[in-house]
């Protein structure tokens, strides 16, 4: 792919031998400068497909203006991404393929103190993975420029959307120069974010490697019927299986997730959660624990959904289904990745019948009933209306709000995640 040696080995060293689609179709357009409309699912090698040529890129203009005697301490690249687990993952992936080369790199997001970040930004960097409300925090405080930008990065843009990222999105863009190669990738593209792709790409090369919401092939999904009252002991129950080695496990909201993993815990399984109420020292490590093995379960809120890239996760278990039906295509993409195959099960009772019909409309196909366990409940139960919401209290997303669920193509976006719809600026 014309790559130069010092990233072809440190590919070599990551295991990495043959592309992915994605990766095929964008690394040669990036490399020619083209701006890059990007539309694939979760666990398709998104990352490397942006990450590798920029790379590149940058080490080519280091050479030019080491010829020129010149140097240019700037900010060269700007990655913009809603959470920071994702925010570290990219680093983390900058570090791997760039190993072999002089590049300095750093993570800026909220929810911890600045003043290491501050010393980063002040040693000089060329590149930058940011959440927005952080990144806008020190663009005010006169300690980021973006004057010197070649290359702009939006990853997960209708994540961004979910969680009203996209106004501080706007923002930083009216910061940084206009003439520079911009880079959007997006897993589902929906109206507001194809205007907004169309508002700030030139003439780009497109790359749509699967069906927008569709599921991967590599995951093998599966649906328990459940009364709501019997889930913990059918999580309990499937996971003396011990072919089930890694689980994440999602709730819809942070209390749900709590609840959960105490339960796992005093059943004797190694279970931690993460969620936005969690420091980030907790959060990572958490993280930390389960990839390393060390804890079996993560209980996860849809915080985590995208920023969470373990190659060999066995397992995704929707403890509780989401309330926005392409929220089901990226939890379950956290497993099946990188060429492994994974397993979803899906756990649905009488209430949440609505959102499952919303998941088999967007991905196109009937989830596998699996009646074969002693919490089985008939499919035919008589779907339970969800609560009515008190209209004097604040919406607690997560919960059932009838206006913003019952028809999958009128939602309020203001209400789809289901863990910041207070404290956005935190991720």
């Amino acid at each position: 792919m014309g790559l130069i040696s010092p990233i072809l080995q440190a590919l070599q060293t990551e295991g990495y031998t043959t592309p992915t689609p994605i990766q095929a179709q964008a690394i040669p357009q990036i490399l020619a400068g083209k701006d890059l409309l990007g539309c694939a699912q979760t666990g398709t090698g998104k990352t490397a497909a942006f990450a590798i040529p920029i790379l590149q890129l940058l080490e080519q203009h280091r050479l030019e203006e080491h010829k020129k005697g010149s140097n240019n301490n700037g900010i060269k690249v700007l990655i913009l991404t809603p959470t920071r687990e994702l925010a570290i993952q990219i680093d983390e992936s900058f570090g791997a393929y760039g190993k072999n080369l002089r590049n300095r790199h750093t993570v800026i997001f909220g929810g911890v103190n600045q003043h290491s970040q501050v010393l980063s930004l002040q040693r000089g960097l060329d590149i930058v993975i940011a959440t927005p409300g952080r990144l806008l925090d020190l663009m005010n405080q006169g300690y980021v420029h973006l004057n010197h930008l070649t290359t702009f990065v939006l990853d997960e843009a209708d994540r961004m959307l979910d969680m009203g990222f996209v106004n501080d999105v706007k923002r930083i863009i009216t910061k940084i120069p206009a003439k520079r190669q911009t880079l959007f990738f997006s897993a589902t593209m929906p109206n507001d974010i194809q205007q907004l792709a169309n508002s700030i790409l030139t003439d780009p090369a497109i790359v749509q490697v699967s069906p927008v919401s569709s599921t991967a092939d590599t995951i093998q999904q599966k649906l328990f019927y459940v009364d709501k009252n019997n889930k913990k002991d059918l999580l309990f129950h499937l996971l003396k299986d011990p072919a089930i080695n890694s689980a994440l496990v999602f709730t819809r909201t942070k209390h749900g997730a709590n609840k959960v993993a105490e339960h796992l815990v005093r059943m004797g399984i190694e279970t931690q959660a993460i969620h936005g109420n969690k420091s980030q020292n907790a959060r990572q490590e958490a993280l930390n624990n389960f990839k390393s093995g060390r804890n079996r379960v993560l209980v996860a809120t849809d915080i985590a959904s995208r920023g969470i890239d373990i190659d060999e996760l066995s397992h995704v278990i929707n403890f509780e289904l989401p309330n926005i039906p392409e929220t089901y295509v990226h939890r379950i993409g956290r497993t099946g990745r990188a060429g492994f195959n994974g397993i979803a099960f899906s756990f649905c009772d009488p209430e949440e019948k609505e959102f499952l019909r919303d998941i088999h409309k967007v991905i196109g196909k009937q989830i596998p009933i699996e009646s074969g366990h002693p919490f089985a409940m008939d499919p035919a139960t008589p779907s339970v209306p969800p609560p009515k919401q008190n209209n004097n209290q604040p919406f607690r997303s997560g919960g059932y709000n009838r206006n913003n669920t019952s028809n999958s193509g009128n939602r309020s976006t203001n209400n789809s995640n289901s863990n910041n719809s207070n404290s956005r600026r935190r991720y």
